[in-house]
């Protein structure tokens, strides 16, 4: 079944107004996450906010079971957490390392997630190291098997990074990972909504994902999923009396599920936009929209490496959604501006995201064009006829 683009850009208010290509930075919402947002707020307004959450328990419940079937788990297996940072933060500090620990880690890691490295390296005398790239500018998984040793705590990468195009092979890490039983965490924030995953494919013990990116869903949503297995190792770093009970004056119990990685308070209205979009996204099929999703992305790439003094910056075997450009003689603001006056948005992306990465390649700021399935050829070739036209 093929995607009905029309249809999909018609109920897309934001496609009216702008040639949208920041989709790993925030995506558009389609009408029905947004109908689903407002009239839950409007609620809120009407009767109260604990006692519009009361209301709609069921539907609320409902998101828990709608994530599991997108990457094919229990909905017990699943917290949903305000974003993707503090999701993953949620279950990495949640782990104890001691000197001489190791981790394991990507070249193209998110700046985010290695200075949390770094701050429990310099607490606890952990080290990190970066498994070093294969050929194709990805994880080598050779090289990876040859660090494994009884000093390694954890498997932590990033699925789908913030630039370079790369697809990570997670499932190859992870038979890597349960072969030698070393916990692995996933940081899917760009892989969820763009390719379909399967948790029990891939083998993660841990993974954490955004919903504002390609799921299309609210900013200040998340989620993480943790194996039961896994979950009677795991303390969370905080914990609150939703997490936990107050059972006896000097003890308390934390709630059985992932559940003890959530906190009380939270919104609701974009918990249900969120499993809106979850919803929106399995009803057009995950297989669908990553087809339509790399096949556009792959266009775009064509058309920009056409153009004289355009450098296409993507690395790795298998390529998704992110494409990152440079244009020589030209400044990454001026061909951002020329970009937003045409109504076309795009991010830069600097060397601090993924530092490690960026100086192994020796750039410093890059553009980013993130499609999505709803862009159109005639986006992407309005994209490149402003860029062609820079000098």
């Amino acid at each position: 079944m093929s995607l009905d683009i029309a249809a999909l850009r018609a109920e897309t208010p934001g496609c009216r107004h702008v040639m949208h290509f920041n989709n790993a930075g925030a995506s558009l919402q389609p009408q029905p996450v947004l109908d689903t947002m407002i009239t839950h707020l409007k609620l809120e307004g009407e009767i109260g906010g604990y006692e519009a959450a009361d209301q709609m328990e069921e539907r609320h419940e409902a998101v828990y079971g709608s994530i599991a079937k997108l990457i094919n788990c229990a909905a017990d297996e699943v917290a949903l957490i305000e974003n993707a940072t503090r999701a993953w933060d949620m279950a990495f500090y949640s782990l104890q390392f001691r000197p001489g620990d190791r981790i394991l880690t990507s070249i193209a890691e998110y700046a985010s997630n290695y200075i949390a490295f770094l701050q429990v390296a310099r607490r606890s005398g952990a080290e990190i190291i970066a498994i070093p790239n294969d050929a194709h500018g990805q994880i080598s998984v050779a090289a990876l098997e040859s660090l494994i040793d009884a000093r390694v705590k954890l498997i932590a990468v990033t699925h789908v990074p913030t630039n370079g195009g790369l697809i990570n092979p997670a499932a190859a890490i992870g038979t890597v990972a349960r072969r030698h039983g070393i916990p692995f965490l996933l940081d899917a924030c760009q892989s969820i909504g763009q390719l379909q995953i399967d948790v029990q494919a891939i083998g993660c013990d841990m993974l954490s994902a955004t919903g504002r990116k390609y799921l299309r869903g609210p900013r200040g949503t998340g989620f993480l999923y943790v194996r039961r297995a896994m979950l009677e190792q795991l303390e969370p770093p905080f914990l609150d009396l939703h997490a936990a009970t107050w059972v006896a004056e000097d003890r308390y119990e934390m709630l059985p599920d992932a559940r003890r990685f959530e906190n009380w308070e939270s919104g609701i209205a974009g918990r249900l936009g969120l499993g809106a979009a979850v919803d929106y996204a399995l009803a057009l099929g995950m297989g669908e929209i990553e087809g339509e999703l790399r096949r556009k992305a792959a266009f775009l790439r064509q058309q920009l490496a056409a153009l004289p003094g355009i450098t296409v910056h993507d690395i790795g075997e298998q390529k998704g959604g992110i494409v990152t450009f440079s244009k020589a003689g030209i400044d990454v603001t001026e061909i951002k501006s020329a970009l937003n006056k045409a109504r076309v948005n795009v991010s830069i992306s600097g060397q601090s995201s993924t530092y490690l990465d960026m100086t192994a390649r020796q750039l410093d700021q890059i553009i980013r064009a993130s499609v999505h399935y709803f862009n159109t050829e005639e986006e992407i070739e309005q994209l490149c006829r402003v860029v062609g036209e820079l000098t």
